[in-house]
């Protein structure tokens, strides 16, 4: 007798990767046009609308739950916010239209714009915890670390696993005065230190990637982007640790009070629970992981990340825009440009 299998309508289909980094293409190419004019407000607001344009038009019941949020103030991809067609199946939406709105507006490398999707209920809820101390490595470190074992344990655990001493492990740090400690004692193991001024997701995935020069990122970030990278880096094999990091009294009360456990160590699956996820990126300027926006007559290329943790599969994909084409139908100013300033 044959058994026959029916499609779950609740199952994230992996045709919606295609999809999804049709978003972030968008959002790209919207901030491109900012890209070194010291506007971090004009390119983030570029990137969110054309976001917020073509995610409506995903088949899908999306709510977002890390969006720009209550920490920047945002009217468009707000947490709570529905996003989709309202067709296809029911997800958790983590959005960041520029992760590194400052490297945007700088011109500096490592901007991206970033979208993850999960099942429903799988995506961690922070409670207006903004930050959080984390730890991540890739595959190859994912057993040996511990976040509450110290810097130089870390550091020490992951040397011995490189077959190398710790001169030669390097630790990606968000450069901020609140990591002045974090730093001396990375020194003092003679290991090595990336400082990146923004973009912490970027920061992470270079932590798990096999061909990247950087071992493990370490500081306290935002919690948001810790829930995003958490999306793939379980694409990727890696791990994230957190520990939540209120930044002062009244919000510790907040998250006591929402029954968050301080001392708790948070793992890649406490952050994105379940193995169905996808991680879309695409690069605003260039660095490390992807090529930026590239401009040309009539036209833009662009590069991609897409990772979907139930295949294990990465994909990086290199895109021609032509911006005449595109004019014909889309609903996003792909063409559009801010305003050069009046002599």
């Amino acid at each position: 007798m044959t058994t026959t299998r029916t499609r779950t309508p609740q199952d994230l289909d992996r045709n919606l990767a295609l999809d999804l980094v049709r978003v972030t293409e968008a959002a790209a190419m919207a901030a491109g046009r900012w890209v070194g004019r010291g506007d971090k407000e004009g390119g983030d607001g570029a990137a969110v609308d054309a976001m917020r344009k073509l995610i409506n038009s995903i088949p899908m019941r999306g709510v977002v739950v890390i969006g720009e949020g209550e920490k920047d103030n945002a009217p468009m991809l707000f947490n709570g916010e529905e996003v989709g067609d309202g067709t296809g199946p029911e997800v958790d939406v983590a959005v960041d239209p520029i992760d590194g709105t400052t490297l945007m507006s700088k011109g500096m490398p490592n901007a991206l714009a970033v979208l993850a999707v999960a099942e429903r209920g799988a995506m961690f809820d922070p409670s207006a915890v903004f930050y959080m101390e984390k730890l991540a490595v890739g595959p190859m470190y994912a057993d040996v670390v511990d976040i509450n074992a110290g810097v130089a344990e870390n550091i020490r655990r992951i040397a011995k696993v490189k077959g190398s001493d710790t001169a030669e492990v390097t630790v990606c740090v968000l450069d901020r005065p609140r990591h002045d400690d974090l730093v001396k004692q990375i020194r003092r193991t003679g290991a090595g230190i990336r400082f990146i001024s923004d973009g912490d997701i970027a920061g992470a995935i270079a932590a798990a990637r096999g061909e990247s020069d950087i071992d493990v990122l370490m500081g306290i970030g935002g919690t948001p982007e810790g829930i995003t990278a958490a999306c793939a880096l379980k694409c990727m094999g890696g791990m994230l640790q957190a520990k939540l990091w209120p930044k002062d009294a009244e919000e510790r009360e907040k998250a006591l009070a929402a029954g968050h456990d301080l001392d708790r160590v948070l793992l890649t699956d406490d952050l994105v629970t379940g193995d169905n996820c996808f991680f879309v990126a695409t690069g605003v300027t260039s660095g490390d992981l992807l090529r930026g926006v590239r401009y040309r007559a009539g036209g833009a290329y662009t590069q991609s990340i897409v990772m979907r943790s139930k295949s294990g599969t990465i994909r990086v994909i290199d895109s021609y825009h032509r911006l005449e084409k595109l004019a014909l139908y889309s609903s996003v100013d792909f063409d559009g440009r801010p305003l050069a300033e009046q002599e």
